[in-house]
């Protein structure tokens, strides 16, 4: 085998096994794993070990392909009860507010750094999309209103697509590239969101139906089915001219809460594949930095990051909100929480492989702005969102409940983790009042697993297996959550298990 390859491949195992370290370092430290895998990638760089790496185009490619991976799990991971809710204001804040956001902070660095107006643009564009992976790894580990949460999550998930085709737009308005009319660029930007919505939708829904009626030969074929379809989708969309990136989002979400097989064992190779790409996508742009550059990008950088930070993106949020009745401690958490990672790095790239004048500027600008936005945002959020009043880190959580089919008797075997701070302990099982076709079956308890009878009650930190019909499982879930917010007398205190009961 060819010798070239082989280090390759030993390198690259020992970057994620490595990453793996660096990912448990960095929850001791309480700092965002993105600074160390990118600290990894600029360890492995010309001024570290030596690996060159200027293939700007290549970066590109790449970070598109990990863009995808991470979208696809995002979808694929969100319930539709909580997008549905916070469909309007997470993509009124995709559209409204990533335009709002591009205006003011274009303005603020024309007036201070001098900048023409068609450069300001560009990098207020590029720096205007908020990090998908930042957002679901951050946002899932807070006990937050699930409205304020799934709004974020939304924008993070459909704010890609505006904001790439706007950094193209521009790209070739400065290299003088551009054609047709200026008022063509809105309707051709909407026509593609509109575009690729569609066709996501359209994957989602016909792939759904498609793994339902096909019997696989082996169950891991499922997994890399899920995920192929979502890869269909972005690139379908992509070859019609439509948005790749929010056709893929929506595909896993439909996928993700289509009842499917080995629904959980797909998602849950989505969850990994997903922080493969991730850890890959930060260690590689780790690896394009050229720090001897980034001393003289931190003033502007600065500048940018304090207008985007507490201007633009608190007029933004306040602009895209204000028709959705948001408490103003939450639009506050929401304008802070606008996390910049990966996304506005690749996004740099555009310029570069357009030749934009200055595009390495803008390239070393952005760099700089995420490492100091991850800083400053990312490990305070927790601390903002109490500060503020709209998470306590002793709230209950909200139950976890995984499922798998079992196809003949036309059943769902479900998995349920009772976690601290829930009323569900001390409830006796004939008081969860589950549909008839229901039943706790199995619970295990501090190691130990046991058949359960009427005489039994949950404990905080039981995790109990669940046998129900397929029809009455959507039942059964929402009794469980209920019984969990609210006690065994939930359904006299009007708490129904459903996500329209919370903030």
């Amino acid at each position: 085998m060819n010798t070239t390859v082989t280090v390759a491949l030993a390198i690259g195992a020992g970057v994620v096994l490595l990453a793996a370290i660096a990912l448990r370092l960095a929850d001791k430290l309480g700092l965002p794993s993105l600074l160390l895998y990118l600290a990894i990638g600029v360890l492995l760089g010309e001024s570290g070990l030596g690996v060159e790496f200027e293939d700007y185009w290549l970066a590109q490619t790449l970070g598109v392909a990990a863009l995808l991976v991470i979208l696809a799990e995002g979808g694929l991971t969100t319930r539709w009860a909580d997008v549905r809710r916070a469909l309007g204001p997470g993509l009124s804040l995709a559209t409204v507010g990533v335009m709002v956001s591009i205006g003011v902070t274009g303005a603020v660095t024309v007036w201070l750094l001098g900048w023409t107006w068609g450069f300001a643009l560009l990098v207020a564009a590029v720096i205007s999309s908020t990090d998908a992976a930042a957002v679901f790894a951050t946002l899932r580990r807070l006990p937050l209103p699930r409205r304020l949460a799934a709004s974020l999550e939304t924008e993070s998930g459909l704010n890609d697509a505006p904001v790439i085709l706007l950094v193209v737009v521009l790209s070739d308005v400065l290299t003088g590239e551009a054609s047709g009319p200026y008022w063509l660029v809105p309707v051709v930007v909407v026509a593609e969101l509109v575009g690729g919505a569609a066709l996501g939708l359209a994957v989602g829904f016909g792939g759904a139906e498609l793994l339902r009626r096909v019997a696989l030969p082996l169950s891991g074929f499922y997994p890399l089915a899920t995920l192929a379809l979502c890869v269909l989708a972005f690139a379908g969309a992509d070859l019609l001219h439509a948005s790749g990136f929010v056709a893929v989002y929506l595909c896993g979400l439909v996928l993700g809460n289509a009842t499917l097989p080995h629904r959980s064992a797909s998602i849950g190779f989505a969850e990994g594949m997903a922080s493969l790409a991730q850890i890959g996508l930060f260690v590689m742009l780790g690896l394009l930095v050229s720090p001897s550059r980034l001393p003289d990008a931190v003033g502007p950088a600065l500048v940018v990051g304090g207008a985007l930070l507490l201007l633009a993106r608190p007029l933004s949020v306040l602009a895209s909100l204000v028709w959705f009745r948001f408490p103003a401690r939450q639009q506050a958490f929401i304008a802070w929480a606008g996390l910049r990672g990966a996304v506005p790095i690749v996004v740099a790239t555009f310029p570069l492989t357009a030749r934009v004048p200055g595009a390495t500027t803008v390239f070393d600008t952005v760099f700089v702005l995420v490492l100091v936005f991850t800083l400053v945002q990312g490990w305070s959020l927790p601390w903002v969102a109490r500060r503020l009043g709209i998470a306590a880190p002793l709230a209950p959580r909200e139950i976890q409940v995984e499922a798998a089919p079992l196809e003949e008797l036309d059943a769902e075997l479900m998995q349920m983790t009772v976690p601290a701070g829930s009323r569900l302990h001390g409830v006796y099982l004939p008081e969860l009042r589950l549909p008839e076709d229901a039943a706790v079956v199995l619970i295990v308890r501090d190691g130990r697993s046991f058949v359960p009878d009427e005489t039994t009650r949950l404990m905080r930190g039981d995790q109990a297996l669940l046998v129900s019909a397929r029809r009455s499982r959507p039942e059964a879930e929402r009794r469980l959550r209920a019984v969990s917010r609210a006690g065994r007398l939930a359904m006299w205190r009007g708490e129904t298990g459903r996500p329209d009961d919370e903030d």
